[in-house]
């Protein structure tokens, strides 16, 4: 749904993209490299036995001197006899050395006649003995005799650390070190410590390429000049506000006697919301020429403002008029860094969804289910179940919306379905597959409340997607407006097996990719590997796709003419909808800020008195919730507010999870925001434009694309709420 383009700035496009693409790549590199260079080592080991151990890094030569050390030992008596008895001899033969000692035959009494505590008379001409002399200073140290036992040990040492060293050293081969350099480098970028700046980066040049071509989220495109107007106007307010208070919060860290923490990351954002300041001035001194002058109602002014502008503004106005904390914005911004390898999946993500879109892959399985004959309801029933299993590896709805929502779309149309069906079954294929394993935001949940786990989560969330995948089919059923006909089995079987062989390829070259990984890195597909792994998967469909069904010609010709088309293609359409879906998510979490230390959930009672009460207030917020922010930043607001509220009047943690995850489903189909119906209409383009409807035409028929969907996520939620309180 680009749009098109000023002179001054068609520059931003090609430069944005080509630094994601570089980012997304490092991202990728990055999520590898733990596992790559753990097999490196593997193969070190394999190939010089010791190598983790002792050939990883040079040895380090050993301190002690063995020729002095033997020169010492040398010093010593024949045998050390003089300072060491020699084996088996006994130092005290013929006496007893605890016996005491016999007196004097002299003087039996050696006591006798004198008073023993006496001071002594000293001598006449006795010299004092102390005169001259510190009775309390130091000894002097006697002379250091040489231990020969322990001396030979020591030598002994000393001979086997050189004879380890030497032969270690030997071992070190031109071969071993040239291994060594590249192990050693991907060990180091294994610890790659630029994760913020590099999502900093990924999100400001998103957002460039999105504001340059007029693509961020909004409830309503701006028609005419005056809308646009309004659009840029409130993107440069929101750009200043997030610009000022970066600005206040570096000039904060400087001042401040603690150690900084990346300092440098005020700066990137400062200098990215200026750059972006200076692109909606641009484009509102240079007009675009696909607009024409018009009047529009307030509303609509209303609606062309981009979501991220409403969350900014509202964020920048608190922080600044109400709480004086200048910065307060920016510390935000550093809160969503802090988890920078899901906003960076996010990223990867899309883009592995713009290469399935550039593939025949969507195209060859609905030529699959094409022989049954199915009504168009029942195949976007049938879309919408089966893509939960995605959903659930990309983490959200929207993602996935987002990845596949275009495909989805064209593909329904193509059978024959109704705009309105093939934007409602594309909104709702999200939405059935965030409770099921392994979906990031129920680890996420888990990870931020201990009173839950993953298996109880993801247990009860089967039961929550059977519930939605029975309702989902009840409700598209009756919306259908063709009567489902039994197909001729013995037909439309040999005919979706013709249709199955041309996706062999590609289900091949998938198991293929994912064996690779598992037997190279050890990586098998999970909540966290998946966007590592499912970008290299569609770059591998995408390669034979475009190989395969080229036109005749050699390698570097299709690869001219197809592969990189493609590649660039996807990767330019993948900064619009990650600069887009990115913002919206960075603006979430600041205001989810505000809402937390405005301390609004204080003004809920801790205690309602009746289960089905607290219910109905949690349902509500919840839907609420879902309607303003994004799945992950609203979790964290939950967890750290409402949560409590559930907890303290006796719902069950479990029993409130699966409310809160169904709660947002609902949020994100329902009015005046729709945020999965947004993303939608953000990837399909004009083709989604169904507001247009004709005169005789009812509330029901006019808006099914949205009732339909709301009404399947609403009654869910209700069971799913009201029905386990019957069991309490």
């Amino acid at each position: 749904m680009s749009h098109q383009v000023q002179e001054p700035l068609r520059f931003v496009n090609p430069i944005a993209t080509g630094f994601i693409l570089l980012s997304l790549l490092v991202a990728l590199g990055v999520g590898i490299a733990p596992n790559l260079d753990t097999r490196f080592v593997e193969i070190g080991e394999a190939i010089w036995p010791g190598y983790a151990a002792e050939l990883r890094q040079d040895p380090v030569a050993p301190e002690c001197d063995l020729e002095a050390e033997r020169a010492k030992l040398a010093e010593c008596p024949e045998g050390g006899a003089a300072l060491a008895p020699a084996e088996g001899e006994d130092p005290f033969d013929g006496e007893d050395p605890f016996a005491d000692p016999a007196p004097s035959p002299a003087n039996d009494d050696p006591f006798e006649g004198e008073d023993p505590f006496a001071d002594p008379a000293p001598a006449a001409d006795e010299a004092d003995p102390f005169a001259d002399e510190d009775p309390f200073a130091d000894e002097a140290p006697a002379a250091t005799t040489v231990n020969c036992a322990a001396q030979r040990n020591f030598v002994q040492l000393c001979e086997e650390r050189h004879t380890t060293y030497a032969a270690t050293v030997e071992r070190i081969t031109p071969s071993l070190r040239a291994f060594r350099t590249f192990e050693l480098a991907a060990s180091d970028f294994a610890l790659f410590p630029f994760a913020k700046h590099l999502l900093v980066l990924v999100v400001l040049l998103g957002a460039l390429s999105t504001t340059a071509h007029r693509m961020h989220i909004a409830l309503r495109n701006p028609e005419n000049l005056t809308e646009h107007r309004v659009a840029q106007g409130g993107q440069l307010i929101a750009h200043l506000f997030w610009f000022g208070s970066c600005v206040a919060d570096y000039q904060i860290q400087i001042a401040s006697a603690a150690e900084n923490q990346n300092p440098e990351l005020s700066v990137m954002w400062a200098l990215g919301f200026l750059a972006l300041a200076l692109v909606n001035v641009v484009q509102l001194v240079r007009t675009p020429t696909d607009l024409g002058e018009g009047s529009t109602e307030f509303v609509r002014l209303l609606m062309v403002v981009p979501l991220y502008v409403y969350m900014a503004v509202i964020g920048g106005l608190y922080f600044v008029l109400v709480e004086g904390h200048y910065s307060g914005q920016a510390v935000f911004l550093h809160k969503f860094t802090q988890i920078p390898n899901i906003y960076l999946g996010i990223g990867l993500y899309i883009w592995a969804g713009m290469m399935l879109s550039r593939t025949r892959l969507a195209t060859l399985v609905f030529d699959v289910f094409a022989p049954f004959h199915l009504p168009p309801a029942i195949l976007a029933w049938l879309v919408v179940v089966l893509a939960a299993i995605p959903t659930a590896y990309s983490g959200a709805s929207g993602i996935f919306v987002i990845a596949a929502g275009a495909v989805i779309f064209e593909r329904l149309r193509a059978v024959g379905a109704s705009p309105r069906l093939a934007l409602a079954a594309t909104a709702m294929s999200g939405s059935l597959g965030v409770v099921l394993r392994p979906c990031l935001v129920v680890v996420l949940i888990a990870v931020l409340n201990n009173k839950v786990t993953t298996d109880e989560l993801f247990g009860w969330g089967i039961y929550v997607f059977a519930l939605t995948a029975v309702l989902s089919f009840i409700a598209f059923a009756w919306w259908s407006k063709e009567r489902f006909e039994m197909p001729n089995l013995g037909r439309a079987i040999p005919e979706a097996g013709a249709a199955f062989r041309p996706l062999l390829p590609y289900l091949g070259l998938m198991i293929a990719i994912g064996l690779g990984y598992f037997v190279f890195f050890k990586m098998s597909v999970n909540e966290h590997t998946a966007p590592t792994i499912l970008p290299a998967v569609l770059l591998g469909l995408l390669l034979y796709d475009r190989f395969a069904h080229a036109p005749a010609g050699g390698w570097q010709v299709k690869a001219r003419e197809t592969v990189w088309p493609a590649l660039r293609s996807s990767t330019s359409e993948s900064s619009h909808h990650v600069g887009a879906l990115l913002m919206v998510m960075a603006g979430s979490v600041g205001l989810g800020g505000v809402i937390e230390r405005a301390e609004v959930m204080a003004l809920v009672p801790e205690s309602f008195g009746s289960l089905f009460i607290t219910m109905t207030v949690l349902v509500v917020v919840m839907v609420l919730v879902g309607m303003t922010m994004d799945a992950l930043g609203a979790v964290v607001l939950v967890s750290v507010t409402i949560a409590n509220v559930a907890d303290a009047n006796g719902i069950d943690p479990v029993h409130f999870w699966m409310v809160v995850l169904v709660g947002f489903e609902l949020g994100y189909l329902t009015p005046p925001v729709s945020l999965n119906h947004l993303l939608a209409r953000q990837v399909i383009g004009p083709e989604s434009e169904v507001e247009h409807v004709d005169p005789k035409d009812s509330f029901w028929e006019a808006n099914e694309h949205l009732l339909v969907p709301m009404g399947i996520m609403g009654t869910a939620l209700l069971i799913v709420a009201y029905g386990p309180l019957f069991f309490y």
